[in-house]
């Protein structure tokens, strides 16, 4: 059970407040992804999964639920699991429905995420009917891989999960030096299962990051609404539209939050304010699309052994098994 303390709570705010400062004094200005996933950005983010325009999500869960006997016989049947991103909880709790009685080895469960609600409903979702110690970490990925390599036991067997394409959050060399963080988190014979989407078509991606519904321009702009309570920042959310872009160049799809007018913001936590001009942007997250020969080679680099590959039947979505390297 996560333990909330108003220290907690202050270290948190001043940690966003700092990231918040940093990011909107770049340029082009921009606001951290994570910032995304307060308690009704996640719910929103649990509807996207469930569009039809979004099929990222349910592409893993098919694989997930086809291959799951083998994602454990390739991790060398590990005694924990590691979920980075653990949102909800329902792909792992999908994982461990196995067919057979093979659950028994996990022993231990730790579920990071910078969600304290998504945390509560993954740790409710994974214990259920289950006898394994399930640890919620409400923590950024770098820090809970600390905490939870902190608590291994010599020869413990450990996977760990970085589903949802998640990876894709991060530019190219900021996800190689991730994935050189998990390997560094990790002993001789602990595995990756990592899931990233595929490269497809234009129309495909903008659907996927611009819904009909409006439920992921809802989602942007929550982003703000965050802000505004948790900083006492300014945002007029009326005054922004959602935009998301294919960055062919970078492969990757760009959202973006426009101002529709001229408009002064404070952020007074941040001890910010600053003025946008009708049509400036804020960049608030990046999602880069791989080829599987790009995955391969990015997790040979970091480290790791690509030993099992799992596509989609549209062949637009992927799941690696990687275990770790020779040190």
């Amino acid at each position: 059970m996560i333990q909330v303390t108003e220290t907690s709570v202050a270290r948190a705010t001043d940690s966003l407040a700092s990231e918040v400062r940093h990011y909107l004094l770049q340029t082009p200005r921009q606001l951290p992804s994570r910032a995304l996933y307060d308690p009704l950005g996640s719910a929103l983010f649990d509807a996207i999964c469930e569009l039809p325009w979004y099929p990222v999500t349910r592409a893993e869960r098919r694989l997930i639920e086809a291959h799951r006997d083998a994602v454990f016989d390739e991790a060398g049947h590990p005694q924990r699991l590691i979920e980075l991103g653990c949102g909800n909880g329902a792909k792992l709790a999908l994982l461990l429905a196995r067919q057979i009685s093979g659950d028994d080895h996990i022993q231990r469960v730790d579920l990071v995420d910078v969600s304290a609600s998504a945390l509560h409903d993954a740790e409710r979702r994974v214990s259920e009917g289950r006898t394994m110690v399930v640890v919620p970490h409400r923590a950024p990925y770098e820090r809970g891989l600390a905490e939870t390599a902190a608590s291994r036991t010599p020869g413990e067997r450990a996977l760990v999960l970085f589903l949802g394409s998640n990876l894709g959050n991060f530019d190219p060399p900021e996800a190689l030096d991730f994935l050189r963080v998990i390997r560094g988190s990790l002993q001789r014979g602990d595995a990756l299962l990592l899931g990233t989407d595929l490269v497809k078509p234009e129309r495909e991606l903008l659907l996927a990051y611009d819904d009909p519904l409006g439920v992921t321009a809802a989602f942007n702009r929550n982003l703000l609404v965050h802000l505004n309570r948790a900083l006492g920042a300014t945002f007029d959310v009326t005054q922004f539209d959602h935009r998301a872009v294919w960055n062919s160049v970078e492969s990757r799809v760009e959202m973006h939050l426009v101002s529709r007018g001229a408009q002064r913001v404070e952020v007074l936590q941040a001890g910010l304010s600053f003025d946008l001009a009708a049509g400036d942007t804020i960049w608030t997250e990046s999602s880069y699309k791989y080829h599987r020969a790009g995955v391969d080679e990015m997790l040979s680099r970091a480290g790791f052994e690509p030993a099992c590959h799992w596509l989609d039947r549209e062949g637009q979505f992927l799941l690696v098994l990687a275990r770790t390297g020779h040190d």
